[in-house]
């Protein structure tokens, strides 16, 4: 059975995965947003916005792309986009960038991902603006610092190649700061503090006997009532066997369950409604009757009615899951009303930096490190 509403990952693809750092928090919300689209889509239901998307001459000869009046220029790409490229093949490899999928290199892909991730910095500074919020001395003093660290650790090649100045990368680090801090002042009134019953995790054991196939093409075709009939007839025998003892649960589940998952740990809210309500009315030890899903009947036996790891997992899903509900709304919301222009013929124009004294990758790495 499949998981219902999983909270998501919000990696994108293109992107190396952050595991730590303040960076990781906002962007991790916002990564589902393509902000130079034609169709803005949110990270929730996906509709039709205001947004006014303008292509158009006027550019300076190294401006990519205009929010409202704050731009993003072509070094400023080449720094994202020299650290995603050296971060992809330092772990796969320059092979890594002859991969397409449906005819879309790998290179295209992540163009267009670092093309949206600096355009979601800058649209969250914008954001701060509407707030009032802003660096102090002290956080404008690691920024100085953080720039001051990466620059020098650039050779001249690079440095060359990107078109960078210190100057350039502690903007970058400005405003990457900005973005975190008025995500921050957003989801500030947010109650970290669950309760174990609202995050509880239970672990159950299940037998599935489906009610449905699949075709040639793997799409799921319903039994016919006959065949649903008899599924439900095995059901009932299997749990006539379960609650006499007559063979372990775990042996029936070998013998009989079609679900390649025996075990569940999950909380409220994440599994099917009648799945989920079944197994948390069961007391440790106990055994459902059949209950029915849209994946056929279900017998289930609780192992156990509170997992404390879990539920300590499942209490830090929930917070974030309202952190990205709150942010989101309200980013949604102002980026629907922003004019974006997008210099086309430049844009196509940037390709990578294939030159073999061009390694660096630690732009994010050296944000952390004093943002952290």
């Amino acid at each position: 059975m499949k998981e219902k509403n999983k909270i998501k990952d919000n990696a994108v693809k293109g992107n190396k995965k952050r595991s730590n750092g303040r960076r990781g928090r906002w962007t991790a919300v916002i990564l589902c947003v393509a902000l130079l689209m034609p169709i803005l889509s949110g990270c929730g239901k996906q509709e039709e916005s205001d947004t006014k998307i303008v292509l158009t001459t006027g550019f300076r000869k190294d401006e990519i792309f205009r929010i409202e009046d704050i731009s993003c220029t072509l070094p400023e790409i080449m720094v994202y986009l020299t650290t995603t490229q050296n971060q992809y093949e330092s772990v796969y490899g320059e092979q890594i960038w002859e991969a397409d999928l449906d005819g879309v290199t790998l290179e295209e892909n992540v163009k267009e991902t670092v093309l949206a991730k600096i355009a979601q910095v800058k649209t969250m500074n914008l954001l701060a603006l509407e707030h009032h919020v802003s660096l102090n001395e002290e956080e404008l003093e690691k920024v100085n610092q953080a720039a001051e660290t990466y620059y020098s650790s650039l050779n001249e090649t690079e440095i060359s190649l990107m078109g960078i100045t210190k100057e350039t990368i502690a903007n970058m680090y400005a405003e990457y700061a900005l973005a975190d801090k008025v995500y921050e002042y957003i989801i500030k009134d947010i109650n970290p503090e669950i309760s174990d019953d609202e995050a509880r995790t239970i672990t159950v054991e299940h037998i599935l006997i489906k009610t449905h196939m699949l075709d040639g093409a793997g799409n799921k075709v319903e039994y016919t009532e006959s065949a649903k009939a008899e599924a439900y007839e095995l059901a009932q025998e299997v749990l006539e066997k379960a609650q006499s003892g007559e063979q372990d649960f775990e042996t029936l589940i070998g013998t009989y369950s079609e679900d390649q998952n025996a075990t569940y740990s999950f909380g409220k809210g994440m599994m099917d409604p009648a799945f989920e309500e079944a197994a948390f009315n069961l007391g440790t030890g106990e055994i459902s009757g059949i209950v029915e899903s849209e994946y056929g009947y279900h017998i289930i036996k609780c192992i156990s009615t509170f997992n404390k790891e879990e539920t300590d997992a499942n209490k830090v899903k929930i917070v974030e899951q309202r952190k990205e509900e709150v942010f989101g709304e309200e980013y949604d919301k102002f980026v629907s009303s922003l004019t974006r222009k997008l210099n086309d013929d430049l844009w196509e124009s940037v390709t990578f930096i294939h030159d073999p004294n061009v390694t660096t990758q630690n732009f994010f790495d050296v944000y952390d490190e004093y943002f952290s």
